[in-house]
C-alpha cells in the first residue's frame, strides 16, 4: 500500500489530537483490553499533551488510500532532561549529557492492528528520523516487546541500558542508541 505522510509540529499536533487518539486507540487494541492503567487513552493522551510541549516536537502521521494507518513522533533532549532519569544500569561517563542538538528522542510508533506487519512502522521510523541533524537518537521499548526489539536491532539499534520512567505505573524499558551520522 502507498504512504502519505504528514509532518506535524507541536501547534498542528495538538490540533490533530482526535487522530493521534484514534491511532493509538486501533495500535495498542490488546494492551488497553488489558486493563493496565498506564494503557488506557485517557493516560496516553495525558502524555502526549506534555510531549507536545517539548521544543522541537515533530509527529509523523503515516496514511494509506487516505486513511491514518500509523503515527511515531519524538522531540530533541534538552539540557537537564528528564529523559534519563530512572536508569537502572550504568552508563559511560557523559553518555547522559544533552544540550538539546546531540540526542532526538523518538517516543513512540505505532501502527494500526489491521496494517501491521507490513513495514508501516520501519518506513515511519525512516521518515521520522531522516534528515535529523542530532548525532544520535535513542527509545524505550519493553523487553518483553520481542517483535519491536527485534526490528529495531536491525534498523541499527543497540541497547545501551535499562530505565523505568517517573511516571506513574511505567514500565521498565530498555533504552536503545542509533548513531544518526
Amino acid at each position: 500500500m502507498p504512504l502519505t505522510f504528514t509532518h506535524l509540529d507541536r501547534e498542528a499536533a495538538r490540533d490533530a489530537v482526535e487522530t493521534v487518539a484514534d491511532i493509538y486507540r486501533w495500535s495498542y487494541v490488546e494492551r488497553i483490553a488489558a486493563g493496565d492503567p498506564f494503557y488506557t487513552v485517557e493516560r496516553f493522551m495525558q502524555r502526549f499533551d506534555l510531549y507536545t510541549m517539548r521544543d522541537g516536537f515533530e509527529l509523523v502521521i503515516a496514511e494509506g488510500d487516505g486513511t491514518p494507518v500509523g503515527q511515531t513522533f519524538g522531540w530533541p533532549l534538552p539540557a537537564g532532561t528528564a529523559w534519563w532519569n530512572g536508569l537502572r544500569t550504568e552508563v559511560p561517563p557523559g553518555f547522559i549529557d544533552e544540550d538539546g542538538h546531540r540526542t532526538f528522542a523518538l517516543s513512540e510508533i505505532m501502527v494500526a492492528e489491521p496494517y501491521q506487519g507490513q513495514g508501516i512502522a520501519h518506513a515511519l521510523h525512516d521518515e521520522l528520523l531522516q534528515g535529523r541533524p542530532e548525532e544520535r537518537a535513542t527509545l524505550l521499548v519493553r523487553p518483553d516487546n520481542v517483535a519491536a526489539s527485534t526490528a529495531y536491532r536491525r534498523w541499527g539499534w543497540r541497547k545501551a541500558a535499562e530505565l523505568q520512567p517517573g511516571m506513574a505505573d511505567a514500565p521498565v524499558y530498555d533504552a536503545l542508541i542509533k548513531s544518526l551520522r
